[in-house]
């Protein structure tokens, strides 16, 4: 067990952090304007539409490409994947585009296919949290993932981020029927590793990660303001907020 150290609160005889993925352990501009990029230049091949359209279609989706980051107003990083591949069909309806929803599914498949083969280009470390999960790794702490993500590449990220070793398990969307704010992942990790609720955290940079830790009655959910999510978001929902990785120290 060990103990974190979070602002000025500590909390005590920890077992087990669970960390979301996207934003959390990786960084979140990077992965997702890449992944955003496959599935709407996918529709945009099939469709003709301009690049400026497509421009705005990844900006509807949470991807602000003129300054580089993430547009919090989008579902990417945010909401579960059937949110996301709603919200592109109903863009692509504005400009007049109709009947597309197998198109729509067909682009986040194929997006899938690409992600595989080029995620060492797309995944990188977000600061400090090597050093968190070698310091929770050194002291026997379990640490695990929970993503909104599909496990296959949840899984490849974390072997790419070097940690897989330190990992006792990833849990990705399509390994529960309910997804983030619902407990399901967080309580198949417990019972996976016969762990307590009462000894666990949550780490994660979206208001779903907070409120999944929430509903699971874990001891904390410390939330991590360097995505998408402003800190007033989470008044309310935890005491425990941090701007980076790095400001969670093991004691």
């Amino acid at each position: 067990m060990v103990n974190l150290q979070i602002n000025s609160y500590l909390l005590k005889d920890i077992d087990l952090v669970i960390f979301d993925k996207d934003g959390t352990l990786m960084n979140l501009y990077h992965y997702w304007s890449s992944m955003v990029n496959y599935r709407v230049e996918f529709v945009k091949q099939k469709l003709g539409f301009s690049e400026e359209q497509k421009k705005e279609i990844m900006f509807i989706l949470g991807i602000d490409l003129d300054n580089k980051r993430m547009n919090r107003d989008g579902p990417v990083g945010n909401k579960k994947r059937e949110v996301v591949m709603q919200v592109m069909e109903n863009a692509l309806s504005a400009l007049g585009f109709t009947g597309i929803h197998d198109l729509c599914f067909e682009a986040f498949m194929e997006a899938d296919r690409i992600s595989l083969k080029t995620l060492p280009e797309i995944i990188k470390p977000v600061k400090g949290i090597k050093e968190l999960i070698n310091s929770l790794h050194k002291r026997a702490c379990h640490i695990a993932v929970a993503t909104s993500d599909i496990a296959k590449r949840a899984q490849l990220a974390v072997e790419l981020l070097e940690i897989s070793d330190k990992v006792d398990i990833v849990v990705g969307c399509d390994m529960v029927n309910k997804h983030k704010p619902h407990p399901q992942m967080i309580n198949f990790i417990l019972k996976k590793l016969s762990l307590n609720k009462e000894n666990t955290v949550m780490v994660g940079d979206a208001l779903v990660d907070i409120e999944m830790g929430n509903h699971a009655g874990l001891k904390a959910s410390i939330a991590v303001t360097g995505g998408i999510a402003l800190p007033e978001l989470f008044l309310g929902k935890t005491e425990y907020i941090v701007q980076d990785i790095s400001q969670i120290r093991v004691i």
